[in-house]
């Protein structure tokens, strides 16, 4: 295996795994010798993932995880450490969509369940994640943010500014534990067939959104899946503080 993506033995906790990034990456590093430990909200569908790579013979722990809770993100922590013991690799993938909507149309509601999942599940989840890598002498954390997070997404403000949101505590806490050899970056794709978009947009919508993309196409989640991986990698060790688009050149626009 090439020693870039050899994961072997590495501990990886994965949340919104049941689907999307999550799933697709879960299966990539456990192809690489990686340990899992992965959680989502839909627990059937986290420990159908789960159960299917045990089958191949890897290592994974499923459970169902409510990232919106400090008490999800902190019991993803605690099963890693009490099977394995350390977190080497953290990656915090859960998040939901919005519907679309004008801003003056986005009420509590809304902004609340953004917040909650999409802000609230990166910072619990980096607390505890980060609590284990103080005492462990260092890891490596993964954000998933948007190109949401990056510029303006109209009819999507609310999913914008939580985005927004994570990478300020991405960079917060890249430069905060830079000493204590702690990684943290964030990925902000683009739209990709994900179930978030193939839920939300049917295939008319698609076409009219792929014509904003450069490469006049959505992306694959392959392809982001990819770029997860890269930055993920053991030997990339002076990667920190930085959120990557991965958009088919939407952003150099």
């Amino acid at each position: 295996m090439d020693p870039l993506l050899d994961f072997t033995s590495k501990v990886v906790i994965i949340t919104g795994a049941a689907q999307g990034f999550g799933e697709l990456l879960a299966r990539s590093l456990a192809e690489r010798g990686a340990k899992l430990v992965l959680g989502d909200i839909n627990e059937t569908g986290v420990k159908k993932v789960a159960s299917e790579l045990s089958a191949l013979g890897n290592d994974v722990i499923a459970l169902k995880c409510d990232v919106s809770k400090n008490t999800g993100c902190k019991a993803m922590v605690d099963i890693a450490v009490e099977k394995y013991g350390r977190v080497d690799i953290a990656v915090n993938n859960a998040g939901i969509a919005q519907d679309f909507l004008l801003l003056h149309e986005v009420d509590e509601s809304v902004l609340d369940q953004q917040f909650a999942i999409n802000v609230k599940g990166v910072q619990f989840g980096m607390r505890y994640q980060i609590t284990q890598m103080l005492k462990q002498g260092g890891g490596n954390i993964l954000n998933v943010s948007s190109k949401a997070g990056l510029r303006a997404a109209v009819s999507l403000s609310a999913y914008s500014a939580a985005k927004h949101a994570v990478i300020g505590l991405t960079k917060a806490g890249a430069i905060e534990y830079a000493c204590d050899n702690i990684r943290i970056n964030a990925i902000c794709p683009s739209l990709t067939l994900t179930p978030m978009v193939t839920n939300m947009a049917d295939d008319d919508l698609q076409a009219h959104m792929s014509k904003t993309v450069p490469m006049k196409r959505l992306g694959e989640p392959e392809e982001i899946v990819v770029m997860m991986l890269m930055m993920l990698s053991p030997a990339n060790t002076y990667l920190t503080g930085q959120c990557i688009s991965v958009d088919g050149g939407v952003t150099a626009l």
